[in-house]
C-alpha cells in the first residue's frame, strides 16, 4: 500500500476513536516529537522533546456545560484528538531506520523490517486505543508485546518487563512495558514493527502521522485562545 493510503487508513482509525479519550485519566507522557536518525556506530546527545502547549490547566479551562460555545466545542474536540494518540517513548531517536542495512550479527546486508529507537529502561506506551494480541518471549524478539489498532499490528520487542496481558484493552499513553536488551540484540533499545493488513510498513509513517496530528491540535488550540 502507498504512503498516502496508509495515512488515509490512520485518519479513519483516528476519526473512529478520538472522541473516546478520557480527559481526566489520560496523562501526557509524550512530548513534542523531534526525530533524529542516528548511525548506531556514532554516539550523540539524545534529542529531547520540548514541552507541549496542552497542559492540565488547558484541560480544566474547557467547560463541561451543555451550552458550550462554538470555540469551546472546538477546543474540546482538539484536546480529544490530541489525547487519542501518543508516541511510543517520551523521547524519540531512531538508531536504525527501516529498510536494508548491514546486520550487526552477520555483517551481511539484510532487510530491517522495523525501526530501532534509542531507549534506556524507558517506559513504552500504547500509541492508540487498541487490544493486546500477544505477549511472549523468544530468541529473536526477546520479551515482546503485540498490539492491534484497527488494521494496524504494532510489536514492541527486546523489552525487559511487560505490564499487560493478552486480551487487555489499552488506551493511548498506557504503559505496556519497559525497554530492554532481551533476545537477539546487541544493546538496549526498542525495536518496533508495524504491519498494515498483514504487510510490513515503515513505522516512521506512524510517527510522522502522530506528530502532524499533535502539531495541528496545538496550533488550533493556540489560535482559539487568542
Amino acid at each position: 500500500m502507498s504512503k498516502s493510503g496508509i495515512v488515509i487508513a490512520l485518519l479513519l482509525l483516528l476519526s473512529g476513536n478520538h472522541m473516546k479519550a478520557q480527559f481526566n485519566t489520560v496523562s501526557f507522557p509524550c512530548n513534542r516529537y523531534k526525530v533524529a536518525v542516528e548511525n548506531p556506530a556514532k554516539t550523540t546527545n539524545e534529542k529531547e522533546a520540548t514541552p507541549e502547549g496542552v497542559t492540565s490547566k488547558t484541560l480544566k479551562s474547557v467547560s463541561d456545560k451543555s451550552s458550550l460555545s462554538k470555540t469551546d466545542k472546538n477546543k474540546k474536540e482538539q484536546i480529544a484528538r490530541y489525547l487519542s494518540i501518543c508516541y511510543p517513548l517520551s523521547h524519540i531517536k531512531i538508531n536504525s531506520p527501516y529498510g536494508y542495512r548491514i546486520d550487526p550479527f552477520t555483517g551481511k546486508r539484510k532487510f530491517h523490517n522495523g525501526i530501532d529507537l534509542y531507549a534506556r529502561s524507558a517506559k513504552v506506551f500504547a500509541m492508540m486505543q487498541g487490544k493486546v494480541l500477544r505477549v511472549g518471549q523468544d530468541k529473536v524478539s526477546g520479551k515482546y508485546v503485540t498490539l492491534q489498532h484497527g488494521n494496524f499490528i504494532v510489536s514492541y520487542c527486546h523489552l525487559s518487563q511487560i505490564f499487560v496481558s493478552q486480551g487487555k484493552i489499552v488506551m493511548p499513553g498506557n504503559v505496556v512495558g519497559i525497554s530492554g536488551n532481551t533476545g537477539r540484540s546487541t544493546g538496549e533499545h526498542l525495536h518496533m514493527t508495524i504491519r498494515h493488513n498483514g504487510e510490513c510498513i515503515n513505522p516512521r509513517i506512524f510517527l510522522d502521522y502522530i506528530n502532524s496530528v499533535k502539531e495541528s491540535c496545538v496550533v488550533s488550540l493556540a489560535n482559539n485562545t487568542i
